[in-house]
């Protein structure tokens, strides 16, 4: 029996940006997403439940980007955006810009199954979710201290911006919580491969703003022939360049192994700092890269390998990364 799994929490983000406290919550988070995966993996579940369950206690975790936790935009509320694809028959599901609904996630899921569409957003998605009874909740459920405090600094520092001067795209400049999208993808012992990505976007971002996550082929993507893979970073770029198909299409037509075509699209296609990218093969290989400060992200497989890789204490050898 193989498989294999892999779990982002969002490029962006390093230790130094956190409290030893606060490091210690992050690493402990990653490794409970990581066994709910891999549980499911190792008693012959799917890969496909496997990537909605992680992603789902991801999204109920405050110290991410998606669901709890989630920026603010704009106008002082959240939108949250998810995706989730099948690698056996291309099946793929889709949420952007909800507000009430929990787990986006699961939504996603529901409406790759549920409808003939790809993606629903807004109110017609929400509409979807209470059809499907799907847990709802008010806004202020995804609210926290930390976001709603970085929401006032990112206002502040793009306040101060000259006329004409471009916004800042690093993190550490904008001092904004726009990091923290979490993904997950997984190979089960059928030989299916599943990804799936959430995220509450950008701090501050225009009402209505769309990016890569829910994205079928910029965000995520997944396909047995080839690969699953899930996104985090800048989003407008992971539109641009369809990361996550390039990166399936440079393995399917250039023979190229799923690190060689990661690298490929953080060091050739994208810009330095513009996120990160994990993905996993139907023969079991598994890469995590990132261009960006760090990317919480952690992987196990039927071999035993079971790494969270984030803080300094732990730095295994052979740990990837383009920096």
């Amino acid at each position: 029996m193989k498989y294999a799994i892999a779990i982002h929490g969002g490029a962006g983000s390093s230790p130094d940006m956190f409290s030893p406290e606060g490091n210690l919550a992050r690493r402990k988070s990653m490794e409970q997403a990581l066994t709910i995966g891999n549980d499911i993996l190792k008693k012959g579940g799917a890969a496909l439940d496997a990537v909605e369950q992680v992603v789902v206690y991801l999204e109920n975790d405050p110290q991410f980007n998606a669901g709890v936790g989630a920026v603010f935009n704009a106008v002082g509320s959240h939108e949250l955006d998810a995706s989730i694809m099948d690698g056996s028959n291309l099946g793929c599901g889709a949420v952007a810009g909800v507000s009430h609904v929990k787990n986006p996630i699961s939504l996603a899921r529901l409406v790759m199954t549920g409808t003939s569409h790809v993606m629903l957003s807004g109110t017609g998605a929400e509409d979807f979710a209470r059809e499907m009874k799907v847990e709802m909740v008010e806004p202020e459920h995804f609210d926290t201290p930390k976001s709603k405090e970085a929401w006032e600094r990112t206002k502040i520092r793009l306040s101060q911006l000259k006329p004409g001067e471009p916004a800042p795209k690093a993190i550490e400049e904008i001092g904004a919580s726009q990091i923290g999208t979490v993904g997950c993808v997984a190979l089960d012992s059928h030989g299916n491969v599943a990804a799936a990505t959430s995220t509450g976007g950008m701090s501050n971002k225009k009402y209505g703003r769309i990016g890569d996550s829910p994205v079928i082929g910029a965000g995520t993507y997944a396909d047995n022939k080839t690969v699953a893979v899930s996104c985090t970073g800048n989003g407008e770029e992971f539109i641009r360049h369809v990361v996550a198909a390039e990166v399936a299409a440079q393995i399917r037509y250039k023979g190229c192994t799923a690190a060689e075509a990661v690298a490929e699209m953080l060091n050739n296609r994208l810009q330095p700092d513009d996120g990160g990218i994990i993905a996993v093969c139907p023969n079991g290989e598994i890469t995590m890269q990132f261009s960006t400060k760090g990317m919480a992200r952690a992987t196990a497989d039927s071999s035993g390998r079971f790494e969270v890789l984030w803080d300094e204490n732990y730095k295994p050898a052979g740990e990837s990364s383009n920096r």
